[in-house]
């Protein structure tokens, strides 16, 4: 069998590389702005009112004022007094996104978009069709750039983690790779803070540990390591010697996973309040499961901390469902294992391995809960919800407070 190829292609400052291509293509549009938004100090804003308020995509030129991602338009206007500023149009980078993949799949069908601007590539076995891995990955990355006016960086490896950490390296429109044999030259010197899933949090405490480089994570005792960051520390520990998922899970068109997932108004630093986060989003993907009579057998929960690094973790279930307490269940356990401490901005839930109405449940003798009861309780919800309003019928924690939603995707404190 021939060893994995993966490309894990991530375009260069995606929201202000597409706003500045989409106004070179219609300049009448915007008189104000006559140059290349990439080639001044510029970035994409959102309204300073809300918690939007916030620096969503940068130019070099600004980065060269101290301008950052994620931090609040009025501390960037303080480095970099005239930064010009440009709203989020959301609906043009959709477009640009689905564009951007339509290339992709001209090279394989193995395609998992992990965001609207990166994508892992399942390229195993297209040397014959593509040539050598560079020279495939620099084709798409020019054509790309020729095509769409947007450069991207592309990573190169045999796991998923690899070719992330590749696609990070020296940037714009580049291609790198990072193949085990090269992890100790390439990566093992780098800062333990580049490491994927290393934050700030997890960072301070390597460093309290000695720990300041990922080759020094990654010769580390992993008992000392489990010892202070429990399993995340063995996850790192893992990721530092190269060990990473290398199957690309692209799904077919015709199977659905169904998720949601909320930017928070207010940064939640309690696990109280990220429960009820986390009830409000499994009361709306349930409905939705219910809806198209789906069950779903995995659930993960990801989390963007605020200084907008994210992670992720999924469980198996032992049983398909799509009864809201079990999936909220599932995701609160998960969010406890992940969770770092750390201030959250953004919380989702998303399902996947889903199957279809009839497909029945096997029971066990541990087995105690009602879950057919369960799921008639909350099929009776959903059409007291649907005939009369989704704030017909809320559940009793939500009613003694307004600053969650109680079904999160219908507006109210969320993005």
């Amino acid at each position: 069998m021939a060893e994995k190829l993966i490309f894990h292609v991530d375009v260069n400052s995606a929201f202000l590389s597409w706003e500045a291509v989409e106004r070179l293509k219609h300049p009448e549009q915007f008189p104000e702005i006559t140059v290349d938004l990439r080639t001044i100090a510029s970035a994409v804003g959102g309204d300073r009112s809300k918690r939007r308020g916030i620096i969503l995509a940068k130019s070099v030129p600004a980065k060269k004022y101290g301008v950052k991602t994620g931090e609040p338009i009025t501390d960037a206007l303080k480095k970099c007094p005239q930064l010009v500023l440009v709203p989020a149009r959301h609906e043009v980078y959709r477009r640009y996104s689905e564009a951007f993949l339509s290339i992709l799949e001209r090279y394989s069908d193995v395609i998992e978009q992990c965001s609207i601007d990166e994508c892992f590539i399942d390229m195993t076995g297209t040397e014959k069709l593509f040539g050598a891995p560079v020279e495939a990955a620099t084709r798409i990355k020019d054509e790309i750039y020729r095509e769409l006016g947007f450069t991207v960086n592309v990573g190169i490896s045999t796991n998923k983690l690899l070719a992330k950490m590749a696609s990070d390296f020296r940037k714009p429109n580049l291609v790198h790779t990072l193949f085990p044999y090269e992890i100790k030259s390439k990566m093992w010197g780098l800062p333990v803070g580049e490491l994927f899933l290393v934050g700030r949090s997890t960072q301070s405490t390597l460093h309290t540990l000695g720990i300041h480089t990922i080759g020094e994570l990654a010769n580390a005792d992993v008992d000392m390591l489990r010892a202070s960051l429990k399993k995340q520390g063995e996850v790192i520990w893992k990721f530092a010697n190269g060990q990473g998922v290398s199957v690309v899970e692209a799904e077919p068109a015709d199977v659905k996973s169904y998720g949601n997932a909320t930017t928070i108004a207010f940064d939640v630093t309690d696990e109280a309040t990220a429960g009820m986060v986390l009830m409000s989003l499994a009361e709306t993907v349930g409905r939705r499961l219910r809806k198209d009579d789906a069950r779903a057998e995995v659930v993960s929960v990801n989390i963007k901390y605020n200084d907008l690094s994210k992670a992720s973790h999924q469980c198996e279930l032992l049983h398909a469902t799509n009864v809201t307490d079990e999936i909220y269940q599932a995701a609160a356990r998960l969010f406890e294992e992940l969770w770092d401490g750390r201030p959250v901005r953004l919380l989702g839930i998303q399902t996947s391995h889903v199957s279809r109405a009839g497909d029945g449940r096997q029971m066990t003798l541990f087995d105690d809960a009602d879950y057919e009861k369960r799921e008639k309780l909350d099929r009776a919800m959903d059409r007291i919800r649907e005939r009369f309003g989704t704030d017909s019928v809320k559940r009793a924690s939500f009613l003694l407070q307004d600053q969650i939603d109680h079904a999160v995707g219908r507006g109210k404190h969320f993005d």
